[in-house]
């Protein structure tokens, strides 16, 4: 079973080429736009979570030049709809992400065995 499945509309959820070598979980808070440290003798901090969104770090070694478009076109739409084992709620969901910066560094390029990168990663960040 691929370990994302990746679309435009949760009903048409397509597995990726190839299992990330790397995909790391996490979870951020968003705040208030007035939470902060508060000028008393303590500087205290006001968090004041309004909601909590996911964020899933992907990498992919040495990857060719194929695979590695296919993968970069199907994160390019500005929102994706994403299946993927969430490790808070213990089980596959489906949530809609948009896509934070892409690299793909050059391993070689253009050899005797085709062209590699040497990593392809970017963030997903849930809307």
């Amino acid at each position: 079973m691929a370990m994302l499945k990746v679309g435009t509309s949760a009903s048409a959820l397509v597995p990726i080429p190839h299992d990330p070598y790397k995909m790391e979980w996490g979870l951020q808070d968003v705040s208030t736009g007035t939470a902060g440290r508060t000028l008393d003798a303590n500087c205290t901090m006001h968090k004041e979570r309004i909601t909590q969104k996911r964020k899933i770090a992907l990498a992919w070694h040495m990857l060719n030049e194929e695979d590695t478009s296919k993968i970069l076109t199907m994160f390019n739409p500005e929102y994706v709809y994403i299946e993927y084992w969430d490790a808070m709620d213990g089980q596959w969901e489906v949530r809609l992400f948009y896509v934070g910066d892409r690299s793909a560094p050059l391993k070689w390029f253009k050899t005797f065995t085709g062209t590699r990168y040497d990593e392809l990663s970017f963030d997903v960040i849930e809307v």
